[in-house]
């Protein structure tokens, strides 16, 4: 249950009344476990003016009143960067016919009310209106996610990874698709290479309850 949020879709010049708000959540979120992301504003502000400037993004954004709680990211693949296409191209598949979901970021306090759903449901949802309206073809969702030990000590005893999550939406792990992302952790002096991992989904799948 969403309760008395309003979430809203955000595109273009749309988007950028919200980057400030939006930047400060990313930071707060993604400095939990997995990520460890020691973020900073001016490195955010800079990725997320790619949705706004991309061709075909979208940013859902969730808001408790004034205050943005949670946002979630999405765009053609074919705007994505070449760290993210490469193992697409290598194994044979067209970045055009992929919608590429970027993060799902939501405050603790706001968790386990559907809205992780609602993030797939409306980027899917977006990117069926571009097919259907703009030319695009899509054959895949996908989306990638960061690899941790299970036995990295910073993991905390309640962590619960979201493999069985992203399943019920339909959605597969592919290990043959890897890449890797640098951001700079924290306890870090500088950035180093993340290892991320792919999953995909059929376009057109729906999800299951």
């Amino acid at each position: 249950m969403t309760d008395n949020l309003q979430i809203l879709t955000a595109t273009g010049a749309e988007l950028e009344r919200h980057v400030p708000a939006l930047a400060e959540l990313r930071i707060s979120v993604f400095r939990e476990f997995p990520y460890l992301y020691d973020g900073d504003a001016d490195y955010e502000a800079r990725y997320l003016e790619t949705y706004r400037q991309a061709r075909g993004s979208i940013v859902v954004i969730v808001l408790d009143g004034e205050r943005v709680v949670g946002a979630s990211t999405a765009l053609p693949m074919a705007e994505e960067t070449e760290e993210v296409k490469a193992p697409f191209l290598d194994h044979g598949y067209d970045p055009e016919r992929i919608f590429y979901l970027g993060e799902s970021v939501l405050l603790p306090a706001y968790r386990g009310r559907g809205l992780g759903v609602r993030f797939f449901a409306e980027r899917e949802r977006h990117a069926q209106a571009l097919c259907h309206e703009q030319g695009y073809a899509f054959d895949w969702y996908a989306f990638c996610a960061v690899q941790r030990d299970s036995a990295d000590p910073r993991r905390p005893s309640d962590y619960a990874p979201l493999d069985r999550f992203w399943e019920k939406r339909g959605y597969q792990r592919h290990p043959e698709l890897r890449t890797s992302f640098s951001w700079k952790e924290l306890g870090e002096a500088e950035e180093s290479e993340k290892p991320m991992l792919f999953w995909l989904k059929p376009a057109g799948q729906s999800q299951s309850d």
